[in-house]
């Protein structure tokens, strides 16, 4: 008797359907810092700042708006003589506030028959993606501060050194000399702007690639090693030296080939041809701040789903998520933050 052989039917799919992987998240650190202004709405699109400078103080550069000029002989008060009357000399800082958004589609067949839930993981990207815009707005006003340093050169173009100790505390002289007071209190990640009290010292924000050299400046002390009284000022906290405490993150990052040509440096070189810069950003109580609509703190995230039919969309096919924000960061007071512009030891040479 001929056995009959019937084929098994041809698998629909013929996969297994694994789970969703984890795509990188930003590493946002700079929002712990900076003083939030908040103005009403239906006011207007830009705010001038006032601060009155010391007396005698100018606004050349961020050490004449920072610097008193008396002399105490001058205050002599001569028996029945009227002083001659000073007055108080304003700076004004022009800020203007922007809109920043991000917007993603999806249609009808994707949300009715696609296997995976893609409204979701779509806003929480839009999140992820408006704090990033966020972080790097901030890193561009800080890193245009005018206190700048370089690291075995005179310009960015002649960087060809990395960070060390002598370095760190040249600029502490300039923040001391500046009358800049270290930072005690970091703003909490929430929407309300909430702080938590921290060790008094100076942050330090850098992009990942500098942690070696960090590590190896003398005095270093590592963030587990702070003890009761050390308290990170944020999870990325990699350590400590004199009043600096250093927080790293992969997205300030350097500017390739802009330094000193790289020859027997041992610094890193993407194009192998000159030195990459690296920004340490030193930053102190108000240094630099933020503006916001009051009530619009944060991101105003928003989801359209496919199903809501309207006349633009009749037939409910195409559904939206996005976010936007308000935001205007600005320098307050260059004096009081500081960037050593530096390269970084690549390690395949060492």
């Amino acid at each position: 008797m001929a056995i009959v052989s019937y084929d098994t039917n041809t698998p629909r799919i013929a996969k297994v359907k694994g789970e969703i992987l984890k795509h990188a998240i930003p590493r946002m650190v700079l929002s712990i810092t900076g003083t939030q202004h908040r103005i009403g709405k239906n006011m207007s699109d830009t705010v001038v700042f006032r601060r009155w400078l010391p007396f005698g103080g100018a606004t050349t550069n961020s050490t004449t708006i920072n610097e008193w000029v008396v002399d105490e002989n001058k205050h002599l008060t001569t028996d029945g003589v009227t002083p001659v009357a000073d007055t108080i000399t304003p700076q004004d800082i022009t800020v203007q506030l922007n809109q920043y958004s991000v917007l993603y589609s999806y249609t009808d067949k994707t949300a009715e028959l696609y296997e995976d839930d893609i409204p979701k993981p779509m806003m929480k990207q839009a999140g992820q993606r408006m704090g990033l815009v966020k972080e790097l707005l901030a890193y561009g006003i800080l890193k245009a501060s005018t206190n700048k340093y370089y690291a075995g050169g005179t310009t960015r173009a002649t960087v060809d050194e990395t960070v060390t100790l002598n370095r760190l505390r040249n600029i502490t002289r300039s923040l001391e000399a500046n009358r800049a007071d270290m930072i005690t209190e970091v703003i909490d990640a929430s929407p309300y702007y909430n702080t938590s009290p921290v060790e008094a010292g100076y942050l330090v924000f850098t992009d990942t690639d500098m942690a070696h050299d960090i590590r190896e400046i003398q005095g270093f002390t590592k963030a587990a090693e702070y003890g009761e009284m050390g308290m990170k000022a944020h999870p990325r906290e990699l350590g400590a030296v004199d009043e600096y405490r250093f927080i790293t993150s992969p997205e300030l990052s350097p500017v390739l080939a802009a330094g000193a040509a790289v020859g027997t440096t041992g610094l890193i070189s993407d194009a192998s041809v000159n030195i990459d810069v690296y920004f340490l950003i030193v930053v102190a109580e108000d240094a630099w701040g933020d503006v916001a609509l009051r009530g619009l703190d944060g991101f105003s995230l928003t989801h359209l789903p496919h199903n809501k039919k309207d006349k633009q969309d009749p037939l409910g096919q195409r559904g939206y998520i996005g976010g936007k924000f308000w935001a205007a960061p600005f320098m307050q007071n260059d004096g009081w933050a500081a960037i050593l512009e530096t390269g970084a030891t690549d390690l395949a040479d060492t």
